[in-house]
């Protein structure tokens, strides 16, 4: 198993209680001693760009939901490091934020494939030892990122691919019920 690190994905067991991270997946973009940061994958949000930011009118690109933390916040996530400065690579291939200004110029240039460039209102945050703590209790599995679940298409099937990667008896938990006692 992965320890958590920058550029890995915390993927909820199947039986997580909590409703901010039932079923998801969360990129993980700074893991340290003081606490780890990110964004789940798997969430919309239920408004676009530019009904959260009336100046950006046209940009019609939907937000997903990036976690419950200072939701009055916009990330993104991207795979244009040439063409938006000043991004951290999270993972091969994936980068968190940058120049927001050049990456909203960029796509009204039509020069960013809307698929390989993600909004995200809120994070996910643990203070110190808290993620170490819910790894213990088993709340989540840890994978590598790999750049096709964070750009994946269809976000209801990120953690069913996610749990498909690790494989063995990861791979069972995909038709695990919500909750057993309804079975």
């Amino acid at each position: 198993m992965t320890s958590p690190s920058a550029g890995t994905l915390l993927i909820a067991e199947p039986f997580l209680k909590d409703p901010n991270f039932s079923r998801t997946v969360v990129l993980l973009c700074e893991h340290q001693e003081e606490g780890s940061f990110g964004f789940v994958l798997n969430r919309n949000y239920q408004h676009t760009l530019d009904e959260l930011i009336p100046e950006l009118v046209g940009i019609d690109i939907p937000v997903h939901y990036g976690g419950p933390v200072q939701k009055d916040t916009i990330h993104f996530l991207h795979q244009y490091p040439e063409l938006i400065p000043d991004g951290f690579e999270v993972a091969e291939g994936v980068f968190w934020g940058g120049n927001f200004e050049k990456a909203i110029e960029m796509i009204r240039a039509e020069k960013i494939d809307r698929n390989k460039i993600r909004f995200y209102i809120g994070y996910s945050g643990w203070t110190g030892g808290q993620l170490e703590t819910e790894l213990k209790e088993k709340s989540w599995l840890v994978l590598p990122a790999h750049r096709n679940l964070v750009f994946h298409r269809k976000l209801d099937e990120i953690w069913k691919d996610s749990l498909r990667n690790l494989g063995g008896e990861y791979e069972m938990m995909i038709n695990f019920p919500v909750d057993p006692s309804l079975n």
